[in-house]
């Protein structure tokens, strides 16, 4: 059964991906990023810069398949082409359709923004409705 995580209050949604993705990677997760067009183009290059010997290798669906299937990470609209189901990263308003198929689904939510809180309140309804079970992490009580 897929688990699934909600990780409230990101005052950076694309930083604490950036973040995230670097502590998955170390952890040998490999990691698919949904969400939209625009919302994927502003995290490729914040993922290739986080420090100058630090940059996270990813891919997208406009990549060749070999190469998105060799990346740790892939950055896709549509999960119809995803590489690997370890673990999804949803910064969708929806919950994907093909989430079931991924061992683990972190959601991110802003800390901030109150419709993306209410785009959550609506996944986490979904995810609920499934009879899944959901962890809770608040980002403000971490510091």
């Amino acid at each position: 059964m897929t688990q699934v995580a909600f990780h409230f209050n990101a005052p950076d949604k694309l930083a604490y991906v950036c973040r995230f993705a670097r502590k998955a990677l170390r952890h040998g997760s490999k990691l698919v990023i949904h969400g939209g067009g625009p919302t994927l183009k502003a995290l490729s290059p914040r993922l290739w810069s986080l420090a100058p010997a630090e940059f996270l290798a990813h891919a997208g669906e406009g990549d060749e398949a070999q190469l998105l299937s060799l990346s740790p990470i892939a950055l896709l609209e549509s999960l119809d082409a995803a590489p690997h189901h370890d673990l999804l990263l949803n910064l969708g308003e929806q919950v994907p359709p093909q989430f079931q198929s991924f061992a683990r689904v972190v959601e991110v939510v802003s800390a901030t923004d109150e419709q993306d809180r209410w785009f959550a309140r609506q996944r986490w309804k979904h995810y609920q409705a499934q009879g899944l079970e959901i962890v809770r992490h608040d980002l403000v009580l971490k510091g």
